[in-house]
């Protein structure tokens, strides 16, 4: 096949596949996990219920995908903060920042959903992944002079990630700017 006919056809493929993920996971949001069917995802996606079952067998593996591509824009924008400009404690700040931003967004969904997406070992991997990437930002910052030195940048990372879990919780961009500021206090060197 001519390599235009390949990338067409894998286009049209990505744009299906996105079609699904986005109508799966807007229907899993609107009416929780256990309301989903594949003929909904369907109609919404636009595309045939055949169509649908030659992509993805069920809605569960279609919530894993879409969860997959989520965690994995998350890490690329928390990667592309940390590699910014300034010194190491402002692109750790930033990074807290966008984080907790992140966490805000996980707030009020169908704890049914929730539960079901984040035992996955993806998520831990994701979790280390993110643990590692402050951790070295704050090894980063504390050789700078501008962090704390008595604990190990691991466990302060390990600190900073369960602080901001409370941003799930938080309604205000405000409230989840003072959990930041919070956080990164119990960072500063004495």
């Amino acid at each position: 096949m001519p390599k235009l006919w390949n990338e067409t056809i894998d286009a049209h493929r990505r744009g299906v596949t996105d079609a699904i993920l986005d109508a799966t996971a807007a229907l899993a949001f609107e009416q929780g996990l256990r309301g989903v069917t594949m003929s909904q995802v369907a109609e919404r996606a636009g595309i045939g219920r055949a169509t649908l079952y030659k992509y993805f067998p069920d809605v569960e593996t279609i919530l894993r995908t879409w969860h997959t591509r989520r965690i994995d824009a998350h890490l690329g924008e928390l990667v592309a903060v940390r590699d910014g400009a300034g010194t190491a404690s402002a692109r750790l700040d930033a990074v807290l920042t966008a984080y907790a931003h992140i966490a805000q967004q996980t707030g009020g969904h169908d704890r049914d959903l929730v539960r079901f997406l984040h035992p996955d070992d993806q998520i831990i991997n994701a979790h280390n992944q993110l643990r590692d990437l402050i951790g070295q930002l704050i090894e980063e910052a504390a050789a700078a002079g501008e962090l704390r030195t008595d604990t190990p940048p691991e466990e302060l990372a390990s600190y900073c990630l369960h602080a901001l879990s409370a941003a799930a919780e938080q309604k205000s961009d405000a409230a989840v700017a003072r959990l930041v500021a919070v956080t990164a206090a119990g960072l500063r060197a004495r």
